[in-house]
């Protein structure tokens, strides 16, 4: 069955990948890859290294072109295989597994998990047999040049996506992970495009392995309008008398890059939360020292900056490093109870939006908001802190908040009452914003975070106090599970 316009943009690539094709260690023969391909009646075979993560591939094409007659039947497949391997994440959506083939000529695409190794094969004629002919040219509109300019042209026609999405009644917590997935691809594009800049420019290729990261709402999928920039790059571990020539490398790419998402319509963080801040710009055993420090200091200052990393994600270089750096700090949280209550209590000011005999808080101080709930706040923030503050005392790895709700709810940890109550509450209030920040984007106004009670149908109002008193219940849930305090 063709896609649907919301189908499109939705699917992921695993969902359609087809099974891994033959694979070859990296030292192998040329005849041992062409004898893989007959065996296994595949027109490609993917060259792996000892960790199983893709090198190079041979099709047969390549065998044709290159090998036929031409070389010896013990020949070293390395000398001949097509490299870099371009590849797609099975968590990536399908629609940028398209353009990229399309951008690349390529027939085929290797899939791999966030570790890089090879899990399954997109082919672009079963990709694109999927698809109509407007689907393609919206695709083509979400994928512009890899330049700054091109990236504009690419948020701009990710909100047109996002309206058509909406008015289709796709759940806007799968929208705002669209969104997510096109602004984390921006940043992988831009990455790419920053580091061709450098080349072109002597500096060279990346002076060691590296991963870009995106931290908060974007780390989460949860993304919103217009968001600022939340970035920081784990490199690999290099000898300490090599950090002025590797880490200046790392400051002129970050610079760069905060420039071009800039340029892309993505504003430099107010707080600084960038890669060219050398706090947000380590090795992967600095980065590890640092996680130690905080857990160990607990300040203020630890607690704030320990909140903003939580939720990172990996979404340019080697996503391996960033894989690596979640499992450790998934085991140096789990039922560290003493760091969690710390870093609770931190935000417990952000109460949820609801009073007195269960009416609604709105905003005074602010005179453009006045009367106006902020729906952020007092909504979506003290949901997402109390969720994370039980995933990570329970050892979740996720970063999404409704993944990470089914892993709570699959562990026992909720039950399934709280589970559903909390979604649905996530999936509302989700829905109320977005809706609204689309109306103020389409009227010209400033996008925010602020819903007025009026604009909301009883049904809408109904759903949201039923939403807030959840969330009011979560929170007073967590902080007794941590502190031992009964309410």
């Amino acid at each position: 069955m063709p896609f649907s316009r919301a189908m499109a943009f939705r699917q992921v690539a695993g969902a359609h990948m087809l099974p891994p094709p033959p694979v070859l260690p990296l030292g192998g023969t040329v005849a041992q890859a062409v004898d893989s391909l007959a065996r296994a009646a595949s027109d490609i075979v993917v060259i792996v290294d000892a960790q199983g993560i893709p090198r190079g591939v041979l099709t047969e094409q390549d065998v044709v072109r290159r090998v036929a007659f031409r070389l010896a039947g013990d020949s070293p497949v390395d000398a001949v295989m097509s490299q870099p391997v371009r590849v797609i994440r099975a968590n990536d959506l399908m629609f940028h597994a398209i353009a990229r083939m399309r951008r690349a000529g390529l027939r085929h695409m290797p899939v791999v998990d966030d570790r890089d190794g090879l899990v399954g094969m997109l082919t672009l004629d079963g990709a694109l047999a999927r698809i109509n002919g407007q689907l393609v040219a919206q695709i083509e509109s979400l994928t512009q040049p890899d330049t700054p300019a091109g990236m504009a042209d690419v948020r701009a026609a990710q909100l047109q996506v996002a309206e058509q999405l909406l008015a289709d009644q796709v759940p806007a917590p799968e929208i705002q992970a669209l969104v997510s997935h096109i602004n984390n691809d921006i940043y992988r594009r831009m990455t790419h495009h920053c580091i061709g800049t450098m080349e072109a420019d002597g500096l060279g290729p990346p002076a060691r392995e590296f991963c870009l990261i995106v931290m908060g709402s974007g780390g989460r999928g949860e993304s919103y309008l217009n968001p600022d920039q939340d970035n920081g790059l784990i490199i690999a571990d290099y000898p300490d008398g090599e950090h002025d020539r590797i880490d200046g490398y790392f400051l002129e790419l970050a610079a760069r890059l905060t420039q071009a998402m800039a340029g892309a319509g993505m504003p430099l963080c107010n707080g600084n939360v960038m890669a060219v801040n050398p706090l947000w710009r380590k090795t992967a055993s600095q980065w590890r020292a640092q996680m130690d420090y905080w857990l160990v200091r607990r300040n203020p200052a630890a607690l704030r900056l320990s909140d903003i990393f939580f939720d990172f994600r990996g979404v340019a270089g080697e996503r391996r490093l960033a894989a690596e750096l979640r499992d450790y700090i998934t085991i140096r949280l789990r039922n560290n109870r003493t760091f969690m209550r710390e870093m609770f209590l931190q935000d417990e000011h952000f109460g949820v939006a609801l009073g007195l005999f269960n009416r609604f808080i709105v905003e005074k101080e602010d005179k453009g908001h006045r009367g106006e709930l902020s729906l952020k706040i007092t909504g979506t923030l003290p949901l997402v802190d109390g969720i994370r503050a039980l995933a990570l005392l329970h050892g979740v790895p996720e970063t999404g908040t409704l993944a990470r709700i089914a892993k709570l709810r699959d562990q026992g940890v909720l039950d399934n009452d709280e589970a559903d109550y909390l979604s649905g509450a996530f999936h509302h209030i989700s829905h109320l914003l977005l809706r609204q920040q689309l109306a103020d984007q389409g009227q010209g106004k400033a996008v925010s975070n602020y819903v007025h009670p009026a604009n909301l149908t009883d049904r809408e109002d109904d759903m949201l106090v039923d939403a807030l008193k959840a969330i009011r219940d979560l929170r007073d849930r967590v902080r007794s599970d941590l502190s031992g305090e009964l309410f």
